[in-house]
């Protein structure tokens, strides 16, 4: 593992000449970021040792570095998700290489389903904390202490500091954001009425098939985490709103550019 870490950043150092500290994974239907960047390089998935390659409908599937607002950063447009069939290691190696190459800060969007009953869709939701219903962990198997710990501490995944950093630049702004927690799930069908109620007794405000995984690879190598979801159907304990993958697709593009104006000025003071 540590072997095609290296390889796959060895690669990628050798086509840039910045060095971004800051990363940033754009999910579903949220590539409007990329309007916004600078790129002095792309360079697609399947050009890059040891990297899957993503399968889903309305990603990019490409890494870019370049210029947000100034700051050099390197933006994964499209990831990879468990359903496709890929291990959780699989799903995580990019976060890996991201961190060989010297990212220590990390920026996770997700589309997601809404169960808290103050949502509704299109709204962007800060996430505080997850719970991790993948039944599965990156961190599985034999651990490298080059990468992290064996047992890492998941008391604050997602920084205080950025949480209060993105609620600042939201309220600047007149953007309006929820907050609340992600249960992650290996999909990829959406959830049953019952999930959905289950999850919301449990304690989760939005469901969906990302960012857990990645976000615990990240703070298994001591990166900083922020994670934001657009909220794309309800799952409201009473109101069941099912949304096709083109809804879900349509419902976060709409609201893209509220996260991309967020983001955008966040690195600028990360």
């Amino acid at each position: 593992m540590l072997q095609k870490i290296n390889e796959s950043a060895s690669f990628l150092k050798s086509k840039i000449t910045i060095q971004p500290k800051i990363g940033i994974v754009l999910g579903s239907g949220l590539g409007a970021l990329v309007d916004e960047v600078d790129i002095m390089v792309e360079i697609p998935y399947k050009d890059i040792p040891n990297f899957p390659v993503s399968t889903v409908e309305g990603h990019r599937g490409s890494l870019i570095f370049g210029k947000l607002n100034g700051v050099e950063v390197m933006v994964m447009s499209g990831r990879f998700h468990y359903y496709e069939g890929y291990t959780m290691k699989e799903v995580t190696f990019p976060i890996r290489v991201m961190k060989a190459i010297g990212v220590e800060k990390l920026i996770l969007s997700n589309a997601a389903g809404g169960m808290n009953p103050t949502f509704k869709i299109g709204d962007v939701m800060i996430i505080k904390d997850h719970i991790n219903f993948f039944f599965d962990n990156p961190l599985m198997g034999k651990n490298y202490d080059e990468l992290g710990p064996r047992f890492p501490s998941m008391n604050e995944v997602y920084s205080k500091k950025l949480v209060k950093l993105a609620h600042k630049i939201a309220e600047e702004h007149g953007i309006y954001v929820q907050q609340g927690v992600y249960l992650g799930v290996s999909g990829p069908c959406f959830e049953t009425p019952a999930e959905y109620r289950a999850f919301y007794i449990l304690g989760a405000d939005t469901v969906g098939m990302s960012t857990v995984p990645e976000a615990i690879a990240a703070i298994h190598q001591g990166m900083e985490v922020f994670a934001m979801s657009v909220i794309t159907d309800l799952g409201v304990i009473g109101v069941v709103e099912v949304a096709s993958h083109e809804e879900v697709l349509a419902a976060a593009q709409k609201a893209g550019p509220k996260m991309v104006k967020i983001v955008s000025e966040m690195v600028t003071k990360m």
